[in-house]
């Protein structure tokens, strides 16, 4: 005798996202939808005991009251920031839970990954190197290092004591 499985809305999902749910679940029945969660398809969610929206779903009054008349229980935000959801709207009638955090570090990352690929023009010379040009014109760049608040400092002190001397 087969159980019966709890029914999942999953909005605004991308193929990654289904990918990954549908290796790990085996608990539950999920919809993918790939349209955001909108007052126009809470009916999507009819018969289902929580609903997955991404950051760009807005969760306010009136999708609240639509899905908690849907009979919906629970909405599992896949983003860390729950700006998108009327909270008050929300309180005592459907819970709402959230990824904690991400890595401390992630952002940090990607802005230093995107500083270099900027100093270092590696969007262009992705192309140039697809294209089997491998001349180094127009790809020289200014040393990061040389371009702190300390390392203009010691420039200028160095160019000091020379002009002094």
């Amino acid at each position: 005798m087969s159980e019966k499985k709890e029914r999942i809305a999953f909005f605004d999902t991308k193929p990654y996202d289904r990918k990954w749910f549908d290796q790990l679940n085996q608990h539950y029945h999920i919809k993918y939808y790939e349209h955001k969660l909108t007052p126009d398809s809470i009916s999507l969610a009819q018969g289902c005991r929580a609903v997955i929206p991404f950051v760009n779903d807005t969760l306010d009054k009136t999708v609240i009251d639509g899905l908690c008349d849907a009979g919906v229980e629970m909405i599992a935000l896949r983003c860390a920031g729950y700006n998108n959801v009327d909270r008050n709207a929300a309180a005592g009638r459907i819970a709402v839970v959230r990824v904690p955090g991400y890595s401390p570090y992630a952002v940090a990352e990607f802005t230093m990954g995107l500083l270099l690929t900027l100093n270092r023009k590696i969007h262009k010379a992705y192309f140039r190197t697809r294209d089997f040009n491998f001349s180094l014109d127009s790809t020289s760049t200014a040393e990061p290092w040389a371009s702190s608040a300390r390392a203009r400092s010691d420039r200028s002190s160095s160019a000091s004591a020379v002009d002094s001397a």
